[in-house]
């Protein structure tokens, strides 16, 4: 009887030697293929089958740096990028600054307006006061006497006796209408002095009127070509970053994720290279500091020592005396209220963490750098204007090394104090609490999260 046939099960490369070279030639075109190696259609060149030519090396190798290089241009392209849109945002904060500036002096120039007008009411009413009373004078000394008229009088007088005293009454009604003569001159002239100064505050009043009307529209303006350039750049940098990823073979997702990763490194390497420099400014002006010091002066020297006299012999010991009770413990003191000040003014700014930026905004529920840190020492008990220059000139400049929590910390184009055009809360710490530009809420963070500030003051 004859056995059934089985099928013959499906032959292992390890049982078919004949296969290998086709193996090993499927396995290195799939390698040259992943390194980038050209292809012909649909083959893959290869010499000999198993070993890539010196030519296809040489060119995956300049593949490879050609895309490297690419790489490096759009992360250049990238930082640019990000440096025009913060560039946008500082001038887009000058100009809002700029504007509060102008709203300022709106304000003073208003003010001095109302007290030059008050003074001209005042004076003009002086005035008045005066010509009624030299009016008066004038009516009463005619009506009091009115057969003296000048020389008829004195003529018609019947002695000597009467000239005089007639005489003594013409002089002093004359005297007497001279004193309000002056008197009305006087507050003539003051009353026209206070018009004019009224009239040149009305004048200033106006011109800083129109001066805040330009700050307006600069701000806008300023605003506006900061948001375009933010939207500009954004769609750049997510083109760019799209480039990246295909140059660095990897998803735009992990590419958006380095390059975020790279930009805050090399904000903290910045951050820390702006401490580093501020300290040793310090250090370096604390040692001229020193160094300008006079010297003490130099101790006498000492006498030279003598021989010692003889020690007396010792007492006895005298009888301890108890210990004596102990005194009871002191209460403990009341707990400290809590203070107002500058722990007030940190509460109050800390507490709109969240809240949106908008420029020339003063809360409750909006806030510019300004406004915020104005806001927030009103509820500490001190009034500062809505403008970072004059907050820095109506309070104490210190040093970045006398820092407390509460002071005002300024960034300036220049070490001009007039070139200031943003200010934050120092919370301790090395930190800030700030509203620092459209599209970014109040915030705490390191005071060297952006450049270096450049003032510092003590409301």
């Amino acid at each position: 009887m004859r056995l059934p046939l089985r099928p013959v099960p499906h032959a292992r490369p390890h049982l078919r030697p004949h296969l290998r070279p086709r193996l090993a030639t499927a396995a290195l075109a799939s390698l040259a293929l992943v390194a980038g190696l050209s292809t012909s259609g649909a083959h893959l060149a290869l010499a000999d089958e198993t070993v890539p030519s010196r030519e296809q090396v040489r060119a995956a190798d300049e593949a490879a740096e050609g895309a490297a290089l690419d790489a490096a241009a759009v992360e250049q392209a990238l930082a640019a990028a990000t440096g025009r849109a913060e560039a946008a945002a500082v001038a887009a904060q000058q100009a809002a600054e700029a504007y509060n500036g102008a709203r300022w002096r709106l304000q003073e120039a208003r003010r001095a307006a109302r007290s030059a007008e008050a003074l001209e009411q005042e004076a003009l009413a002086r005035e008045q006061a005066a010509t009624d009373a030299y009016g008066d004078q004038v009516v009463d000394s005619y009506e009091s006497v009115p057969e003296l008229s000048g020389l008829t009088a004195l003529l018609g007088s019947e002695d000597v006796g009467t000239v005089l005293e007639r005489s003594d009454v013409l002089r002093n009604a004359g005297e007497a209408m001279d004193s309000r003569h002056d008197t009305y001159l006087a507050a003539s002239e003051a009353a026209g002095t206070a018009s004019e100064q009224a009239d040149a505050a009305r004048d200033d009043a106006d011109a800083a009127a129109a001066d805040a009307r330009g700050a307006r529209d600069d701000a806008q303006a300023a605003q506006a070509a900061a948001a375009s350039e933010a939207q500009s750049v954004a769609a750049e940098k997510q083109r760019l970053l799209s480039e990246l990823a295909r140059l660095q073979g990897v998803s735009v997702r992990l590419a958006e994720q380095r390059q975020a990763g790279l930009e805050l490194r090399a904000q903290e390497a910045a951050a820390a290279e702006a401490r580093a420099e501020q300290e040793a400014a310090e250090q370096e002006a604390a040692e001229e500091a020193a160094a300008q010091q006079p010297a003490p002066p130099a101790e006498p020297p000492a006498p030279a020592p003598s021989d010692p006299a003889p020690e007396p012999d010792p007492e006895p010991d005298p009888e301890p005396e108890p210990d004596p009770a102990p005194a009871p413990e002191p209460a403990p003191d009341p707990a400290p209220a809590p203070s107002g000040g500058a722990s007030s003014a940190i509460e109050f700014a800390r507490a709109q963490i969240g809240e949106p930026y908008r420029w020339a905004a003063a809360g409750p529920d909006a806030w510019d750098c300004s406004g915020l840190t104005m806001g927030a020492w009103e509820r500490g008990g001190t009034s500062l204007p809505h403008y970072s220059v004059a907050q820095y000139e109506q309070s104490t400049p210190i040093s970045a090394g006398d820092l407390r929590p509460g002071d005002l910390v300024f960034w300036g184009s220049s070490s001009s104090a007039s070139s200031i055009y943003h200010v934050a809360i120092y919370s301790g710490d090395g930190m800030i609490i700030h509203a620092p530009r459209t599209g970014r809420d109040v915030e705490e963070v390191s005071m060297y999260y952006w450049i270096a500030p450049t003032h510092y003051a003590r409301p």
